[in-house]
């Protein structure tokens, strides 16, 4: 009897450490973004570096984009990444992560997405806990940035800037085809072409599924979607939120789909104002302008932001 008694004491302590532990997870507040590095140096040097730092720790480099001259990102992934990618709904979005070199007047800072804070927003199969340790010991640990106060998990998973703002799991679709092989050749061959001012910058296959993530810069002629313009109107801090670039097209089975800007700028800019000198406003057009190429781009017909495309 005493022994039982020991039991349940024993298993009723463990269930409620379990709990808290769970507790102190969603509860923790993340930022979007961390500063690996801050210093003086000479940016082709420090791309060099970083790269081979990331693939001495394991990851891949899916693809590089330097979407204006003081910055470089480099995409990567890994296993873990694409495992978690292949278990979650429309994992696609979250298989990578970014890291960016940029130079600040002679500073060059080197800063990566945080994976707790993207796995969370993403809504992915777990935390990328793993991915995170990598890159803090690539890179260094840091500070993490882009939010004032931080954001749990919980609060991150069900994010959209305000009312009437779209949700993660509010997608745009793009565009349809006959098969999952024609519209990956639709995407990856109008993105070769430079449709629209679009093209590729990397490629990832997600496992265990007919999907795969392109990701995307965009220079086009209008500036409303060009990379350039939006961030030099969001990203105006001192430590620049570079690796929030570039963006992502999903193939899922014979259907493209995108995020809305207005959740993934959102999503990576949460303190960004509505209104001001640097604000939501003077981006206003840009949202639709982006979707209307990359809906192109897909072979939908563009039917105004945030609206399913019609499919041809």
């Amino acid at each position: 009897m005493k022994i039982r008694k020991f039991a349940a004491i024993a298993l009723s302590t463990l269930a409620i450490v379990a709990a808290g532990s769970v507790a102190n997870a969603d509860t923790h507040p993340m930022k979007p973004f961390v500063l690996a590095s801050n210093g003086s140096g000479n940016m082709a040097s420090a791309v060099t570096e970083t790269t081979a730092k990331l693939t001495g720790a394991g990851f891949q480099i899916a693809g590089t984009y330097s979407p204006y001259p003081a910055v470089t990102v480099i995409v990567v992934t890994n296993g873990a990444l694409k495992s978690h990618a292949g278990r979650s709904e429309m994992g696609g979005f979250g298989a990578m992560q970014r890291v960016s070199v940029t130079d600040m007047g002679g500073k060059i800072q080197v800063s990566y997405t945080n994976p707790g804070y993207m796995a969370a927003a993403y809504r992915m199969d777990g935390d990328l806990a793993s991915t995170k340790a990598k890159l803090e010991k690539a890179l260094g640990k840091g500070e993490e940035f882009g939010l004032e106060r931080g954001k749990t998990a919980a609060q991150l998973g069900k994010f959209h800037y305000m009312i009437m703002m779209p949700y993660f799991d509010e997608p745009n679709l793009l565009g349809c085809a006959d098969s999952h092989t024609d519209m990956i050749k639709r995407v990856e061959g109008n993105l070769a072409k430079g449709a629209n001012g679009l093209t590729q910058v990397y490629r990832i296959n997600i496992p265990g599924k007919k999907e795969v993530v392109f990701g995307v810069a965009s220079k086009g002629e209008d500036k409303l979607q060009n990379d350039d313009f939006i961030m030099s109107e969001i990203d105006f801090k001192d430590v620049r939120s570079s690796a929030h670039l570039p963006h992502e097209i999903v193939v899922s089975g014979d259907k493209a789909y995108a995020l809305s800007l207005r959740f993934r700028i959102a999503m990576n800019f949460p303190d960004l104002s509505m209104m001001g000198a640097n604000s939501f406003m003077n981006i206003m057009g840009s949202p639709p302008a982006f979707q209307k190429a990359i809906t192109e781009l897909s072979g939908g017909v563009f039917k105004g932001q945030d609206n399913k495309a019609e499919c041809t």
